[in-house]
């Protein structure tokens, strides 16, 4: 595929934007290079949307708004990935159990509390960014929590033959990987010069700790997985900006 096809499946993949086109599962790895991009862009709506509703609601309000957009705009996407992953591993006591319950498409206990708690935290946290480190943090947090699915599916194996994780585990090639790597960094080190160490580490710790917790309970990764990282990545971004103000 060309690079625009893979930028436009990039967005047709991680958001709700209508871009025109078919979706083509098997091109997923060679699109993921462009996830961090997806990112910043995802990330300039919501920053053009607290800077017009900045002077006419109060900061908590603007946080609601802003978050609501990044849900919408996305489909809930991630979100659905971090409940099933939740009711998977919180209820399924072996690989397969786990596995099973991450395919029903009920959400379980598990998942709930976690959609709310992660709603939860990063209300709480972009209610509680400074307004000089909101645009900061709010780009480097979509950059890095979409750059995770990279080393993710570079090195992991998928755990189950079919689905999405199969469509991108062990399927990125290590140009995709660098090429992603390099893009997300650049954008980070532009937006906060060498204090980018601060997200980027958060960013890669969370990646390792939860990539060694699924290779230990499920043997590989899946899609629902990715969407797990997403969210836990995110939001310990947004911590970070919190934490150093």
């Amino acid at each position: 595929m060309s690079v625009l096809q893979d930028l436009v499946l990039a967005f047709r993949f991680l958001t709700r934007v209508p871009l025109p086109g078919a979706h083509a599962q098997h091109a997923l790895s060679g699109a993921a290079k462009f996830f961090p991009v997806v990112g910043l862009v995802v990330a300039l709506g919501a920053i053009g949307l607290r800077r017009v509703l900045s002077s006419h609601l109060a900061p908590p309000v603007v946080a609601a708004v802003v978050l609501a957009y990044l849900v919408l705009i996305t489909g809930g996407f991630h979100e659905d990935g971090l409940a099933d992953a939740a009711d998977g591993f919180g209820g399924g006591w072996s690989k397969e159990r786990i596995l099973e319950i991450m395919r029903d498409s009920r959400i379980g206990s598990f998942g709930a509390l976690a959609i709310s708690l992660s709603l939860l935290a990063r209300y709480s946290l972009l209610s509680s960014l400074r307004i000089d480190k909101f645009s900061t943090y709010i780009i480097v947090a979509h950059v890095l929590c979409r750059w995770t699915t990279l080393p993710l599916s570079f090195f992991m194996h998928p755990a189950r033959a079919q689905g999405q994780g199969a469509g991108v585990a062990q399927r990125t090639s290590a140009w995709s990987l660098v090429f992603g790597t390099l893009i997300a960094l650049t954008i980070c080190y532009y937006v906060m010069h060498l204090a980018f160490w601060v997200p980027l580490a958060a960013a890669v710790v969370v990646t390792l700790l939860t990539a060694l917790y699924y290779q230990s309970q499920i043997g590989g990764i899946t899609g629902d997985c990715f969407g797990a990282t997403n969210q836990l990545t995110e939001i310990s971004i947004y911590l970070c900006g919190v934490w150093v103000s």
